[in-house]
């Protein structure tokens, strides 16, 4: 089972947080997602387990936990949505109009 966690301080590294999920069940994966220009966390990861029933313990046990002052999020995660494979060009899958009302602008 995949396991969704958010809320992670982001001096966090995987080995601490393969050994913390490790007391609950054998850990197969774990990957803390980082920002791919600076190598810092984002605050959030993955945790795969081989057995489920561990995995729901994991969750029970560590969902709304105090882990170095920030109290984490803990879930099943969810299965990315397939996409079409089309983009949205170069605007960042924002569709471009040309003026009218109810425009909205982002501001990057």
């Amino acid at each position: 089972m995949k396991i969704f966690i958010a809320g992670l301080p982001f001096q966090v590294e995987e080995e601490e947080l393969t050994a913390v999920f490790g007391d609950f069940g054998h850990v197969k994966s774990l990957r803390i997602v980082k920002d791919r220009e600076t190598g810092q966390s984002k605050g959030f990861g993955f945790v795969e387990m081989t057995n489920d029933d561990e995995a729901k313990e994991a969750i029970k046990n560590m969902n709304g936990a105090d882990y170095y002052g920030r109290r984490i999020s803990v879930a099943e995660a969810e299965d990315k949505p397939k996409t079409s494979g089309g983009g949205g060009g170069g605007a960042g899958g924002f569709k471009r109009t040309s003026g009218g009302q109810g425009q909205k602008n982002f501001n990057r």
